[in-house]
């Protein structure tokens, strides 16, 4: 007598595993956007760090606009000549700048918008904005 598998077991066999690659892959894809979330919280406030040092080197008051989206944003201080941050990171996802608005003596600091309206973060959908503000 011949030992073999059956056409049933085979299909059975094939049903798991396509299975377990479906929540496999549903978990990589999650555990993708929380890294990127984490990556925009931690880039967010290094970049918050970075204003305030500008603010207390630089004659009390915050870069106009601190971040310019038309090219390599950094931020710099004149007078004194400091690099505060010669290299303002990016969004991990869609590489691009971090959205600011503020004048002078106020800033706040984003995420960049998607098709939502509010910025916001991936992975969390109870939040409805991910944004930081001066602490001075």
């Amino acid at each position: 007598m011949k030992k073999a598998f059956t056409l049933l077991e085979i299909l059975v066999v094939i049903g798991i595993i396509s299975i377990i690659l479906a929540l496999g892959t549903t978990s990589y894809s999650t555990a993708q956007k929380k890294a990127r979330d984490a990556k925009r919280k931690s880039d967010l406030k290094s970049i918050q760090n970075a204003l305030e040092e500008y603010y207390s080197v630089c004659g009390y008051s915050y870069p106009y606009p601190a971040i310019n989206p038309n090219r390599v944003p950094t931020i710099v201080c004149l007078n004194p000549s400091t690099a505060i941050m010669p290299s303002v990171p990016v969004d991990p996802k869609t590489g691009q700048s971090y959205t600011m608005t503020g004048i002078g003596s106020t800033y706040t600091i984003c995420v960049p918008t998607r098709a939502e309206t509010p910025p916001v973060l991936e992975s969390e959908s109870n939040v409805t904005s991910y944004c930081l503000s001066n602490q001075q």
